[in-house]
C-alpha cells in the first residue's frame, strides 16, 4: 500500500515534474513472471527513479546500511525502504552473500520483479565497473530472464558526498531481455558464471555508453580511501 501512495500520489508526481525522467524501451519488462531488473549504478536515486517509471513493483537488494541509520535522516531512509518493499542485504561476503543469493530467490520463486546492481556498489567516477557473478547464478537457478537497464545521468543529480538533490533531468533505457537457457544446471561452473555475468554488463555498457573497467568498483574505491587518509 505504501508502495503504491509513494508512487502514484506523492513522490510519483513530484519526481516527474522535478526531474523529468524520459525512458526508452520500458515495453521489455515482461508483465508478468520473475525477472531480474540488471542496472548500471550511479547514484541513491537510482533505486527512486528505476521503480517510479516501471510499471510493476520492483524488489530492490538494498545494503544493509540503508536500514540501520542514526538520526532523522537515518529514520527517514529506513522508513523508505521497508515501506517500498526493498530488502537488506550484508554485502560483507562468506554466509552473508549466500543469504543474500536465497533472499534474491525467494523472490524470484513469488513471481516478482528482482533489481540487482551487478557492480555490487555505486561507480566511483562514472564508470562501469566489473559486475559480481552472484547475478548469475541466480539467474541460472532461478531460470528467469534478465532484462538490462541502463540509468542515464543519475550521478549528476545526487553526486557522491553531496547531500541534497540537485534538478537534472535523468533517463532509463530497457534493453531486451536476456536469455541464458543455454546454461541450465551449470550454476556451479565458475567460468559460466563469469561469462553470464560479463555479458549482462557488456549490455550494461552499450545501453549506457559508459567506459568499462575491467576491476570491481569496491576495490577501486578502497583504494582511493587508503589514498585520502
Amino acid at each position: 500500500m505504501a508502495y503504491f501512495l509513494l508512487k502514484t500520489f506523492v513522490l510519483g508526481p513530484l519526481l516527474r515534474v522535478l526531474f523529468r525522467p524520459w525512458v526508452r524501451g520500458m515495453d521489455n519488462i515482461p508483465a508478468t513472471g520473475a525477472a531480474i531488473l540488471a542496472s548500471n549504478h550511479l547514484s541513491f536515486s537510482d533505486s527512486i527513479f528505476l521503480p517510479l517509471q516501471s510499471r510493476r513493483p520492483v524488489v530492490f537488494l538494498a545494503k544493509s546500511d540503508y536500514f540501520t541509520g542514526k538520526g532523522v535522516k537515518g529514520a527517514l531512509v529506513r522508513w523508505f525502504f521497508k515501506s517500498t518493499g526493498q530488502l537488506p542485504i550484508d554485502r560483507s561476503g562468506g554466509k552473508a552473500s549466500e543469504a543474500s543469493l536465497n533472499t534474491g530467490l525467494r523472490v524470484l520463486e513469488q513471481g516478482q520483479m528482482l533489481g540487482i546492481y551487478p557492480e555490487g556498489t555505486r561507480s566511483p567516477d562514472g564508470r562501469l565497473y566489473r559486475g559480481r557473478t552472484g547475478i548469475a547464478r541466480m539467474v541460472l537457478e532461478a531460470k528467469v530472464p534478465v532484462i538490462p537497464v541502463a540509468m542515464i545521468d543519475t550521478e549528476k543529480v545526487q553526486p557522491i558526498g553531496k547531500r541534497l538533490p540537485r534538478i537534472r533531468r535523468v533517463g532509463i533505457v530497457v534493453g531486451k531481455p536476456l536469455d541464458f537457457s543455454r546454461f541450465d544446471g551449470m550454476e556451479g561452473d565458475r567460468i559460466v558464471l563469469r561469462a553470464v555475468t560479463d555479458e549482462i554488463m557488456y549490455e550494461l555498457m552499450k545501453l549506457s555508453g559508459q567506459e568499462y573497467v575491467d576491476a570491481y568498483a569496491s576495490t577501486v574505491k578502497a583504494k582511493q580511501a587508503r589514498l585520502a587518509r
